[in-house]
């Protein structure tokens, strides 16, 4: 998991006592030491107790802050005492940054409650927010009002933060490849660039024949072709598959990585149904499956939406995601339902696993033409999901996420697939439906959706939670 560097502003009042706030801010620094990460503070030595107490503290504190303005991936306001609400609020806002802000109060002990121990960082943190509201400034909060720092409850609150300051980070200025035309027959996955564009996300295209013109120009035993053989043979058995078929694939993985470092894409969309098949005789599983298996999340169908759920997932968590389809009932269980791709699911997601041949395109263009495929069953765990939309209509984009588990149901089919159980799922489907969502949704092996959901808040997205409660 990547490691953050956390801006802190220790809040302190006159009135209150101030070694408070000079334990407060080491309790800090410690809890963010501990979670693995960094720190950016004011010492004693700049202000009383290294605090933001007067409009001079805050522009110091904004000042250290600007020296390290695109280093900086959130910011902990830690109340150890009632706090200056108004220059906590004008050291974010002199600082210019455009961060997360975690606010954090710490509890008064009821047998310590004279003058020489007593906090009211209880009614502090009120004022705090009440303030940051005022300047525009939005900001996340613990999970309960008051926290101490050096508790494991605050770790908690910590990893959340940590998660959504990763989906911030990384959907600023984020890259996506979109390789290929969206299939004439997938109307669901249709979206919007120019909304995509104005929330920082740059959609970068790219035709399939100047992939496949690049592949048809690489030579069997070029060095890089070699590299991915050896490199799909580490990753998955290829026992069955033909020869061709591989180098295929490889040649397939090497242009398209290519592509993407020349054009400084992090992330891709890749055309397949049918075109890759009748044009090309492979299917692009394999690699989109190492790809995703990376963090470097690969969606099918052109599903750029979808790829930007892959995606989040994938910071937040630090583990792959996958592309799924909503797909079938589970016969008469209302909570659950049968999630399935063809499939090009990263090989973290199965309990067991081949390169095998595309059942599904195979009728149409012929079974030698569609090995590539990742096939096998899922296996069983916590899960997220989420779907990403434009949604032209408001202008917004949107979604929902939520979680439930994949089970060890039984199940006989091909493909990638599992059957998964979320509760209430029937009310779910329903606002799928009703909302007009795609039948594709992200998911990964996590339990990340608080994140996602204050993520969205920051971005200005509307996202939906899903409820599981009856």
């Amino acid at each position: 998991m990547k490691s953050m560097l956390f801006a802190i502003i220790v809040g302190s009042r006159g009135f209150f006592p101030g070694h408070l706030a000079a334990t407060g801010r080491d309790d800090m620094i410690s809890a963010v030491e501990k979670a693995g990460h960094k720190c950016i503070i004011l010492s004693p030595d700049d202000t009383e107790h290294g605090a933001v107490q007067s409009y001079d503290d805050a522009k110091k504190c904004a000042a250290l802050f600007k020296e390290h303005l695109d280093e900086i991936d959130g910011v902990i306001v830690t109340l150890p005492n009632f706090g200056e609400e108004r220059e906590i609020a004008n050291a974010l806002r002199l600082s210019g940054l455009k961060v997360p802000v975690l606010i954090q109060a710490t509890p008064d002990d009821p047998e310590k409650m004279s003058i020489h121990w007593r906090r009211d960082s209880f009614c502090g943190k009120m004022s705090a927010c009440n303030n940051l509201r005022q300047y525009g400034i939005l900001y996340s909060l613990t999970k309960t009002h008051c926290v101490d720092p050096l508790s494991d409850e605050f770790q908690d609150d910590l990893g959340q933060f940590s998660a959504t300051c990763r989906i911030l980070g990384g959907l600023r200025g984020l890259r996506i490849g979109a390789i290929g035309a969206r299939p004439q027959a997938f109307n669901t996955v249709r979206y919007s660039e120019k909304l995509l564009e104005a929330a920082g996300i740059s959609v970068i295209t790219l035709d399939l024949s100047e992939i496949l013109g690049r592949v048809s120009r690489l030579a069997d035993d070029a060095p890089i072709v070699l590299e991915k053989i050896e490199a799909i043979k580490s990753y998955i058995s290829i026992e069955g598959v033909p020869h061709p078929a591989i180098i295929k694939q490889a040649k397939l993985a090497a242009v398209t990585e290519e592509w993407m470092t020349e054009v400084d894409v992090t992330i891709s969309a890749v055309q397949c149904w049918t075109s890759i098949e009748e044009n090309f005789g492979v299917v692009p599983c394999t690699m989109m499956s190492m790809m995703s298996s990376k963090l470097m999340s690969s969606a099918c169908e052109v599903d750029v939406c979808g790829l930007i759920g892959m995606h989040m997932l994938a910071l937040a968590s630090g583990t792959p995601s996958a592309l799924l389809d909503w797909n079938n009932n589970y016969g008469g269980a209302a909570n659950k339902a049968v999630c399935f791709h063809c499939s090009n699911l990263p090989k973290e997601f199965f309990k067991s696993y081949k390169m095998d041949y595309q059942e599904i395109i195979a009728g149409t263009v012929g079974k030698e033409n569609t090995y590539g495929t990742i096939d096998g069953s899922i296996k069983s765990g916590d899960m997220t999901f989420i779907r990403v939309s434009t949604d032209d209509a408001t202008g917004r984009i949107c979604g929902y996420v939520g979680e439930g588990r994949f089970t060890d149901d039984p199940l006989e089919t091909f493909g990638g697939a599992g059957v998964v159980e979320i509760p209430e799922m029937q009310k779910l489907l329903r606002y799928i439906c009703e909302n007009g969502f795609e039948h594709h949704v992200a998911t990964s092996f996590s339990s990340v959706s608080d994140a996602i959901v204050e993520a969205a808040r920051y971005l200005g997205w509307n996202f939906h939670l899903h409820d599981g409660k009856a």
